[in-house]
């Protein structure tokens, strides 16, 4: 089963257990000398595929119980992978999703590491930096990467942490490894979205 998670700016593959990527660029010229099954935030990819046979489109297939309006078929997928717990998809933006009993009670989203570090150097070059994840948040910075770390990091962890308490989650995404080491009650699973899918998938094409 060839699985395929379409974002806004790489294509994420999925099969027997394997996960890899490529960028949307490079998705262009990719051809399917088998079916694959897809999900896509990327309307432009996704308008292309739409005569392609060998794309499955999985979006029609999900139901969710939620009264949210809106939610991205991505964080869609990754709920339906999830009957209780949060889930934490660290990537681009950071979305935060929570599960009780296969109901979606609601989310919310921030933006991700790397949308930080845009918005700082477009204030100025001379806060141009890579953030430094491994930051000291018990001691106040003292030179500004530090500084500019610690101003992002920090919240990011409260309102994750005021949000999660005591109930489990489920950290994916490329920033997910990172964040899931802060809390006990916590696995990473790069492949949450995908089980979400391969789940549907069983469901409707077996």
């Amino acid at each position: 089963m060839l699985l395929c998670d379409i974002g806004n700016h790489n294509v994420d593959f999925y099969h027997d257990g394997k996960v890899w990527t490529i960028s949307c660029e490079e998705f262009k010229d990719y051809s399917a000398s088998e079916n694959i099954y897809f999900i896509s935030v990327n309307d432009s990819i996704t308008k292309g595929l739409n005569d392609n046979a060998r794309f499955i489109n999985l979006e029609s297939y999900f139901y969710l119980d939620t009264i949210y309006q809106g939610l991205g078929i991505d964080r869609i997928s990754a709920c339906a992978a999830v009957k209780d717990g949060i889930i934490v998809d660290a990537g681009s933006a950071i979305t935060v999703d929570i599960m009780a009993n296969s109901l979606h009670l609601g989310g919310f989203i921030l933006p991700g590491i790397s949308a930080y570090e845009k918005c700082f150097s477009g204030i100025s070059d001379k806060l141009r930096f890579k953030l430094n994840m491994s930051v000291d948040f018990e001691a106040l910075p003292q030179k500004t990467t530090d500084a500019l770390s610690y101003g992002v990091v920090k919240p990011i962890l409260m309102i994750l942490q005021d949000t999660c308490k005591d109930k489990k989650i489920y950290f994916t995404g490329g920033d997910g490894k990172f964040f899931s080491k802060y809390f006990d009650n916590s696995i990473f699973d790069r492949t949450l979205i995908f089980r979400g899918m391969k789940k549907i998938v069983e469901e409707n094409f077996s």
